[in-house]
């Protein structure tokens, strides 16, 4: 590959500003006290998120990204659907050439695009515009490493020290005569993502593809609209797409991995054996069988966690899911010697311990599944071709291989809406919500769990509730739910 050099000096960043003792003010508007989350930058378009903002975010991770490398590689780029994603591409691209580096623009691609090109190549990052499963009026920017995982939280916190003016990363100007031969470039490069497509299959090739299979996909209007019916039709199946266009206006709304109920409807209407739901930008999926049930990551983790021990690939039966996994999930799995570690909510929660214990799979109920078997990243096509493949493989019906696998306990998910951010991240330190926590763990003793926690990625508190009965879980529920409207009132 063809990479532009890049001087070992540094520039003045494109926009000048000035910290201040509550935030980043910038004209009108104010940095958050910590502006990287659980994924990535994400909020909602002009308020927190602009054309400005991604500049000095694109300039300064530009320059952190260059000192932390060995290498002169360069910066891929991915986007979803949104209306804002062009502006906030072409602005982060911007920052990344002023520092010096070279960008190669996928287009619109699903985020796992942008983390295998960035490990198959010798790019130094890789940086996605998408909110994921949020609606169309926010949006969201993704860092990846080398390796092609979610960037370091160190790497994060050096780009954020660095925006707000703490470090005197970039401070030095190249001269007039060194910047004019060696500024940054920005290349178009659609064409990558075929390679990504490729990768995909590749692994299952030595299998039986997957005609005799009609499948039912929701693209959510996003990422996935234009990748996922090639992909699946050239693996054999008979594919239905639903909100099968690029659509900026209508991306998650009502469709995708968060709202089955079209996915359902259609499987139904058409005798489909199995239908999948991506989100916005396709690093997730939820399955949905021949009856309409849900299929959810749980099942999807126990599945395919079967198949990779029956094939000696999953060491020590050890699968890595988060807070979230249904007991039901847990104790089935145990139950044939398998172990479960939980970590917190967050793919990067569950990859850092993936890492640090060698294990093969883990994932999240909501659909984001990491098997380092086959991708670096969570990847809603890749996880949904081999569970379709695994269960043309099987002979029978996900259906029966759902039946044959565990009952889940009772579950539900609450979203209470704190708009305070602040607010929200600090539940913690209310005696009286904690006092009403305490009281459900004490009262569902071994028969259910609570787990009260501020989403990372939205305004809302999330009330979980599980418990053997219906009648218990609500009766917590509800009781768990006015603590947190009193506590965010």
């Amino acid at each position: 590959m063809v990479l532009s050099s890049v001087p070992s000096g540094k520039i003045s960043p494109p926009v000048s500003f000035a910290p201040s003792s509550t935030g980043l003010n910038w004209g009108a508007m104010t940095l958050p006290a910590k502006l990287f989350g659980t994924d990535g930058i994400r909020g909602k378009v002009g308020d927190l998120l602009s054309a400005p903002l991604a500049l000095q975010v694109g300039y300064w991770a530009g320059q952190v990204l260059r000192q932390n490398s060995s290498t002169c590689g360069a910066v891929v780029l991915g986007q979803d659907s949104r209306n804002s994603s062009d502006m906030l591409a072409m602005a982060l691209s911007a920052g990344l050439t002023a520092a010096g580096l070279e960008v190669w623009n996928l287009g619109l691609c699903p985020t796992p695009a942008v983390a295998y090109l960035t490990h198959a190549t010798d790019a130094i990052g890789g940086v996605m515009i998408s909110a994921s499963h949020n609606p169309p009026e926010d949006n969201g920017i993704k860092f990846f490493g080398a390796n092609g995982t979610k960037l370091a939280t160190e790497t994060q916190a050096a780009i954020e020290s660095a925006l707000r003016g703490e470090t005197n990363c970039g401070e030095t100007n190249w001269s007039a005569d060194t910047f004019s031969s060696s500024w940054g470039q920005h290349h178009y490069r659609p064409e990558l993502v075929k390679d990504y497509l490729a990768s995909l299959q590749q692994p299952l090739l030595a299998y039986p593809n997957l005609s005799g299979l009609k499948i039912v996909l929701d693209l959510a209007w996003g990422a996935a609209a234009q990748v996922a019916p090639i992909v699946f039709t050239q693996m054999g199946a008979e594919v239905i797409s639903l909100h099968a266009e690029p659509n900026g206006d209508r991306i998650n709304v009502n469709c995708g991995s968060t709202h089955l109920e079209s996915l359902k409807a259609a499987v139904l209407a058409h005798g489909a054996d199995l239908g999948f739901a991506f989100d916005g930008d396709a690093d997730r999926v939820m399955a949905v069988d021949s009856t309409g049930r849900t299929v959810d990551g749980d099942y999807i983790l126990y599945l395919w966690g079967q198949a990779l021990r029956q094939a000696n690939q999953l060491p020590d039966s050890l699968i890595v899911s988060t807070v979230m996994a249904n007991l039901g999930f847990e104790r089935a799995w145990k139950r044939q010697g398998g172990s479960l570690v939980r970590t917190a909510v967050g793919d990067q929660y569950v990859q850092a311990e993936m890492l640090k214990r060698g294990a093969k799979l883990g994932g999240e109920q909501s659909g984001h599944i990491l098997c380092p078997h086959y991708g670096v990243s969570g990847d809603g096509l890749l996880t949904a071709l081999h569970l379709a493949s695994l269960v043309r493989r099987s002979g029978v019906s996900l259906t029966e291989l759902v039946d044959q696998s565990f009952q889940t306990y009772p579950q539900i998910l609450k979203n209470v809406r704190v708009e305070d951010r602040e607010h929200r991240l600090n539940w913690q330190n209310d005696d009286t919500l904690q006092q009403k926590i305490a009281q459900a763990e004490a009262a569902m003793g071994d028969r259910g769990r609570v787990l009260v926690r501020a989403s990372g990625t939205e305004p809302v508190i999330r009330v979980m509730v599980e418990a053997e009965s219906a009648e218990l879980m609500q009766e917590w529920t509800e009781a768990l739910v006015q603590a947190v409207l009193q506590y965010a009132a």
